[in-house]
């Protein structure tokens, strides 16, 4: 095994370490990898869609990248469940489509998204780790695909259909088996572990390393990091432990009605610790108006 270093979490670095210029090189070297072309990031904005309360902070990272060229990148990195994540892949993309075009602007200069999402949870249904997903047309009767004409493609500078569209792609980091076979599989070991072994070279990794290792960290960085990592830790044994609880109470005896009380229990506990709604739903069974009345 070659040696390894420890590093930050990505989620927390991109939230509290790279917001300034310098750093950049290490978002770009993410999305070069991931994108497969090069990116030269602009700025970086947090997200308004990230919420406030205690529990979500710590358990959703937003961050939206503008290219020199003017191309949105959303970089969400989601710990904790929500039935609806795709529902608000679709949102986050269509939102910074319509806040980055100006009154009066000509359609021609909405700004082409990407929506990288990093998720710990197994989301849909699937057995690969990374996913792509592009917008495509295809004919009822001829099955062929609708292209753009020269005529587009020159006033447009876009090759294809899908080059105007939103362009998703999902990284489900707790399906990958650890097995690193090229550059995008030492970022998603990367953002599993937060960890990187000394043969990866993938672009940004070894600034990454340089800038994310904890020994480096100021004692309030380390406090701060501390508090965020005992928080999400605390979060995920929060659901564990709920799901327990919502199966045990009144299961015993076939009490449906103990049952039924001790999953509104867990539900109300989960809500009052600023849990997302959708989350609930999904560790507890009661729909989103259920949840909403207690």
């Amino acid at each position: 095994m070659q040696e390894e270093r420890t590093l930050v979490s990505f989620d927390w670095a991109i939230k509290y370490l790279l917001r300034n210029k310098a750093d950049y090189v290490i978002l770009e070297g993410f999305l070069t990898t991931l994108l497969g072309k090069k990116i030269n990031i602009q700025s970086l904005v947090e997200s308004e869609s990230n919420k406030v309360s205690e529990g979500d902070k710590y358990n959703r990272t937003d961050v939206l990248a503008e290219e020199e060229d003017g191309t949105l990148t959303i970089i969400e990195l989601q710990f904790t469940p929500e039935i609806d994540y795709f529902h608000r892949m679709l949102f986050g993309s269509s939102k910074a489509i319509v806040e980055h075009i100006g009154e009066g602007t000509d359609y021609s200069e909405v700004k082409k998204v990407y929506s990288v999402n990093v998720v710990y949870f197994d989301l849909g249904s699937g057995r690969d780790y990374i996913y792509h997903g592009t917008t495509t047309f295809k004919g009822l009767h001829y099955n062929d695909e609708l292209e753009l004409s020269s005529a587009q493609k020159a006033e447009f500078a876009k090759l294809e259909v899908k080059d105007i569209f939103p362009e998703f792609y999902i990284l489900k980091v707790d399906r990958f088996k650890d097995i690193v076979q090229n550059k995008i599989d030492e970022w998603v070991y990367f953002l599993k572990h937060s960890k990187v072994r000394s043969e990866f070279n993938a672009p940004g990794l070894e600034e990454a390393v340089k800038k994310l290792e904890y020994s480096r960290l100021s004692p309030e960085e380390r406090r701060a990091y501390d508090k965020y990592v005992d928080i999400r830790r605390s979060n995920r044994s929060t659901i564990y432990t709920a799901k327990l609880e919502g199966k045990a109470i009144g299961i015993e005896k076939g009490e449906v009605i103990g049952e039924a009380r001790g999953i509104k229990k867990t539900a109300k506990n989960m809500k009052f610790k600023g849990f997302d709604v959708a989350v609930i739903s999904e560790v507890t069974g009661l729909s989103v108006e259920e949840i909403e009345k207690l």
